[in-house]
């Protein structure tokens, strides 16, 4: 159950929780690597083994860093994103809980696995920044949000009490990271990518809208959400 009244910190993740990881999804394994073939004049085998390259670093710091695949890859990655940073957006009414946040109680803090590159585009492009209170990267830590170390690097840069503490990410190894650390409250999100089907989240509530979590919307007195 959460109740409003016992919440205190909301930590939100930002790519495929407030902004639509379609933009994501389509840089990383469909722009990225056409872009990266026409570039250095290579075929399509490349590009297919440049996908699978990028797969195979999900969930390390690596993943997420421009600045690594810009020198793996020899090519500006940042310019490659803006070519294609009109597909970057919030996802369905993910603003509509931003502002209404701004106007409740809990510190919202947000907690990504970008780093200071991607913010740096996604963040004057979207306004997110105005209604956060703070901004912790993976980068900034040195530890991705799937290892303990970020948690442990967070509470002490952002200290949150677990049991107050609200965290919301589409990414199911996250999720078990932050249980792991103790979160009491955790959710996950039903359809990260707007161009793509919605995710199984067996362990983890998945939210469809955020105005399910809105206190107005809520069933039970005092905006409390059952289970």
């Amino acid at each position: 159950m959460i109740d409003w009244r016992e919440i205190d910190t909301v930590l939100l993740d930002m790519d495929g929780t407030l902004l639509d990881l379609h933009f994501d999804s389509h840089f990383w394994l469909e722009h990225l690597p056409k872009r990266y073939a026409e570039l250095h004049k290579l075929d399509q085998a490349t590009q297919d083994t440049l996908k699978a390259r990028i797969i195979g670093e999900q969930g390390t710091l690596n993943w997420y860093s421009l600045a690594y695949w810009s020198r793996e890859l020899d090519v500006d990655v940042v310019a490659l994103k803006r070519e294609v940073q009109h597909l970057i957006g919030f996802r369905s009414d993910a603003l509509d809980f931003l502002t209404w946040l701004k106007t409740a109680h809990p510190r919202v803090v947000l907690a990504t696995n970008a780093d200071r590159a991607s913010l740096s585009l996604k963040l004057p492009l979207t306004g997110l920044e105005k209604y956060l209170d703070a901004i912790i990267s993976s980068e900034d830590v040195g530890a991705a949000k799937e290892e303990q170390a970020f948690w442990l690097a967070l509470a002490e840069r952002e200290p949150f009490d677990p049991a107050r503490t609200l965290f919301i990410d589409d990414n199911p190894h996250v999720l078990e990271s932050a249980r792991e650390f103790g979160i009491k409250y955790l959710m996950g999100i039903k359809q990260p990518d707007s161009q793509r089907p919605e995710k199984e989240l067996q362990a983890f509530i998945a939210l469809d809208r955020f105005a399910q979590l809105l206190p107005g919307d809520l069933p039970g007195p005092q905006g409390e959400f059952n289970e």
